[in-house]
């Protein structure tokens, strides 16, 4: 397949999956919650929302022209998690526009929705068939991107450490505020720290505020996603967490379905928001500097440490690398 057949068959992938048959959709969510309790309709649809603006044609476009895609075709393997639904694709996405063939390994927690991906775009792109493999075990492969926890990782580099690879650890997201924020830009940010539940390396687990905001202010914007309490898995959270904070006897603030505890710590727990202080912009970069190993992406409104906006952490486009690894770069120059 050339480049711009490639590029044309993920496009009508976006168009597709968006235009899906609302019986057909509510029957692939609910198979998606009974194998992964958090992935809701809205969550699902979410993700779903999301391809849709990746997968542009002339977003694909511009992207893959920075690149040399004449590859020898090469089997990759993806090892790919199941935190947020179709937490894979990119990975899947990266491969195939690259040129090579794919083998996945999929996540028990992801496996419904990533198949029906890959069967719409066969469906639509009959050659792919012969590119993507599904496989318990993987062999026979030339290189590898495997994501998983600090723990995994470690598993990862013992056996995959002598392919080429790409091995991805824990990662959270932070937000900048300066101040001068409004309600409305405070209920965007939100968006990042709730959606997914806040399972995904995009959500914001900690927000970095100067000395004289009076962090109190969030909580009324933020009633918008009070309804989060109502799922069952993020309230058994929610119980726990304050449990501990109060058997602790850490101080905290508590809006009846979000905490907020200020910490020098960087990845919260579901239902835990962190916070942290700063007194100046150079005493705020010493903190960003030392978080760097640790932070997927920074949300920032004044545009001085991200072109992130409030609410956009979980819209990334293709150029967008997981871990600022420029994983297209990786699969092109392959040896």
């Amino acid at each position: 397949m050339r480049d711009d057949e490639r590029i044309a068959a993920f496009h009508r992938l976006a168009t597709s999956l968006v235009t899906l048959d609302e019986e057909i959709f509510q029957s692939l969510a609910l198979k998606a919650a009974s194998e992964n309790p958090w992935f809701t309709e809205k969550s699902v649809r979410m993700a779903v929302s999301n391809l849709e603006q990746m997968l542009s044609g002339k977003t694909l476009s511009q992207w893959t022209s920075q690149y040399d895609l004449n590859v020898k075709p090469k089997k990759i393997a993806i090892v790919m998690a199941g935190n947020i639904p179709l937490v894979g694709f990119h990975d899947f996405l990266c491969v195939l526009i690259s040129g090579h063939s794919v083998l996945i390994k999929t996540s028990s927690k992801d496996n419904t929705l990533i198949r029906f991906v890959v069967d719409q775009l066969v469906a639509i792109e009959p050659r792919f068939k012969d590119r993507i493999e599904f496989a318990e075990q993987l062999k026979g492969f030339d290189a590898i991107i495997a994501t998983g926890s600090d723990n995994t990782s470690r598993y990862f580099e013992y056996y995959f450490g002598k392919y080429p690879h790409i091995i991805r650890k824990n990662r959270t997201s932070v937000a900048v505020l300066t101040g001068n924020e409004n309600d409305n830009d405070l209920r965007d940010l939100g968006i990042d720290v709730f959606s997914y539940f806040g399972l995904g390396c995009r959500n914001v687990s900690k927000l970095f505020v100067p000395a004289t905001f009076a962090i109190e202010r969030i909580f009324p914007p933020w009633e918008h996603y009070h309804d989060i309490i109502h799922h069952h898995k993020y309230c058994n959270n929610y119980d726990y967490q304050k449990s501990v904070l109060l058997v602790a006897r850490i101080p905290f603030l508590d809006s009846g379905h979000v905490m907020l505890q200020e910490t020098e710590r960087l990845v919260s727990p579901i239902s835990v928001v962190y916070y942290q202080f700063y007194n100046s912009a150079g005493d705020l970069d010493s903190k960003l500097a030392a978080s760097q190993e640790k932070i997927q992406c920074i949300v920032d409104n004044s545009g001085r440490y991200s072109k992130i906006k409030f609410g956009h952490a979980q819209s990334p486009g293709p150029e967008d690398y997981a871990d600022q690894i420029d994983t297209l770069k990786f699969l092109t120059e392959l040896k």
